[in-house]
């Protein structure tokens, strides 16, 4: 990247920045609902079940609240693609991949202020979730977040702003059913089983999961497996967006 793309990249990530700020209601959202039921969870279910307890609660509710960047990711875009202000920029020097870099670099701090939050709730409700462990476990859901934006922005590319809702629910539900967050995955049949660790969700829970609890050492595999639906998620989405451009 030279110097005329990253100051391109820079200006755009601070401008969509400045967008998310406008709409407190929505960010405030991404906090609080995955907060409460953090809360609310852990107080019903903690002593019936294993599952609940604040160590696999915790990360879990890391990750699920990150599918919601889907969402956030989409409207955003889709809304862009709609207003002269976008339509400006698709004839300015900025290419797709800039565009795309740039909203990414704007939503990540969500992500470590999220991270950050329900770890510490979890560890106010259960003490013996403070670790070290904690640092790089907030640091390494950046993974996990940049897929989920990466599937926003493809589907805020393909879609219209009253489509969008309903394509990026189908993400949320599959990191709530699919990741194995709610419920213990070693009862399951193992085709089903199968099915959840080659999709991004089992993996981008257990990845972090992995990280916080720091048991029986690190596996690389969900990590493989979560970078690269990143990497094909993004590139058709540098593409798409591309194809949107040439199109205005």
């Amino acid at each position: 990247m030279n110097k005329g793309s990253f100051a391109r990249t820079v200006t755009l990530a601070r401008r969509n920045a400045l967008e998310i700020l406008r709409d407190p209601l929505s960010f405030a959202f991404l906090l609080g609902m995955p907060l409460l039921m953090e809360v609310l969870f852990y107080y019903l279910f903690h002593k019936m079940t294993a599952q609940f307890e604040m160590k696999y609660l915790a990360p879990g509710i890391v990750v699920f609240a990150q599918a919601f960047l889907a969402l956030f990711s989409g409207i955003l875009i889709s809304t862009d693609r709609n207003t002269a202000f976008l339509t400006r920029l698709y004839v300015s020097r900025a290419r797709a991949s800039e565009f795309v870099l740039a909203y990414t670099l704007a939503l990540l701090p969500i992500t470590l202020l999220q991270s950050s939050l329900f770890f510490v709730v979890g560890g106010i409700l259960d003490p013996s979730v403070w670790s070290v462990r904690m640092i790089p476990a907030v640091f390494v859901s950046l993974i996990p977040a940049v897929l989920f934006i990466g599937f926003g922005i493809l589907i805020g590319s393909l879609c219209s702003e009253r489509s969008v809702g309903g394509v990026a629910s189908v993400v949320i539900a599959g990191q709530s059913v699919l990741s194995g967050m709610w419920f213990p995955t070693e009862g399951l049949d193992g085709g089903i089983l199968t099915v959840m660790k080659i999709l991004p969700f089992w993996n981008a829970s257990d990845l972090v999961r992995g990280v916080a609890l720091g048991e029986g050492g690190f596996d690389p595999a969900p990590l493989c497996i979560v970078l690269a639906y990143a990497a094909a998620i993004y590139a058709i989405g540098v593409v798409v967006f591309g194809r949107k451009m040439s199109a205005r």
